[in-house]
């Protein structure tokens, strides 16, 4: 008798392809992102029909169109929610979030940071180009101060997120940051944000060449990349620089920039810790104006990440246990525990 072999396809990055045409300006860096994600995807090991893309509103909103899983394209700042549910009913489903900054962190901003603090099991990718991109350039949640737009002919005046530190601060187990100009680690970190167990978030700077063109221009310019970034990796110490001479260390809890020499080695540096929740917090706050004299490199990669129940798994739980257990009575779960009784005085004569 025969023995009968299940033929199991290798996907590729044309299998994440749709027939669709890709209408983001030219030159946007939403190609590059597509282009890792449709990368990724086969590497992941999971069947097709198990990957669901889900949106919101802007340009990033498109993603869904163009990656050959199932998808929704949500309403503004829902996407999110829409994730939250369909992996509370489907916990088998890898589920990715594409949204942007003006999505995520204005209109979605309590749906958002709900989202980490459940720590539900989705990935979050944030294409964060600074500015409101498919409405025509006004100024977003992740403008900096006194950006002039449509919006805000005077300058904005108000202070920028910083979207890592919020999402350290909304309890988020998974926080990292990339950029579209460097493919190989975003590539990289869309792979970390995969394999962890609970709600991941990767911010991504993403160039608007049409209407905040060049916004990260320090960080991905070849000339500057080097001195302006520092690319965390955990267990290693943080050197930067182009001739990698340069470290950060630790006075007390303050970060400072040394330069690497006969009186300071690689020993002497701050040594990354993805686990620990304090030196975290202080990566996140590297984000100071990277034009003032004093500033510190920003860093990309893996700030944080660590372990705790996911909001789905709690809840499977929970309703099983339920279902065990002796049925509720539906009076007395409706009256409560705090009940009392009226009772009539009798009349007066």
């Amino acid at each position: 008798m025969a023995i009968a072999e299940t033929l199991i396809k290798t996907l590729t990055s044309k299998d994440f392809a749709t027939d669709q045409e890709v209408r983001w300006c030219p030159g946007c860096g939403d190609y590059s992102i597509l282009a890792q994600v449709q990368k990724v995807f086969p590497m992941l090991g999971i069947p097709r029909e198990n990957f669901v893309v889900i949106s919101g509103i802007g340009c990033s909103g498109r993603f869904p169109y163009y990656v050959n899983t199932y998808g929704i394209h949500g309403i503004h700042g829902r996407a999110t929610a829409i994730a939250s549910g369909l992996k509370a009913t489907r916990p088998e489903l890898s589920i990715w979030i594409a949204t942007g900054d003006g999505d995520c962190l204005s209109i979605g901003g309590n749906h958002t940071i709900h989202l980490f603090r459940r720590n539900i099991d989705v990935n979050l990718m944030l294409f964060n180009n600074q500015i409101y991109g498919l409405t025509k350039g006004q100024y977003s949640p992740t403008s900096e101060v006194n950006k002039i737009t449509k919006s805000s002919p005077l300058g904005s005046i108000d202070a920028p997120f910083n979207p890592a530190s919020l999402i350290l601060g909304a309890g988020g187990t998974f926080i990292a940051r990339t950029m579209d100009r460097d493919p190989k680690h975003l590539q990289q970190m869309l792979l970390r944000s995969a394999h962890h167990k609970g709600s991941s978030f990767l911010e991504i700077y993403q160039n608007c060449n049409i209407f905040n063109d060049g916004a990260f221009e320090m960080f991905t310019d070849k000339k500057s990349k080097a001195d302006e970034t520092v690319f965390l990796e955990n267990g290693q110490p943080l050197i930067f620089g182009s001739e990698k001479n340069k470290g950060i260390r630790l006075d007390g809890l303050r970060p400072v920039v040394v330069t690497i020499d006969e009186n300071t080695s690689a020993n002497d540096l701050w040594i990354h810790d993805e686990k620990d929740p304090a030196k975290a917090d202080l990566l996140v706050s590297m984000f100071d104006d990277p034009t003032s004299e004093n500033h510190l490199p920003r860093p990309f990669g893996v700030f944080y990440d660590i372990e705790r129940p996911c909001y789905e798994d709690v809840m499977a739980e929970q309703i099983k246990n339920a279902i065990e257990s002796k049925p509720a009575n539906l009076d007395s779960l409706l009256s409560g525990k705090e009940i009392w009784e009226i009772k009539k005085e009798p009349a007066l004569v």
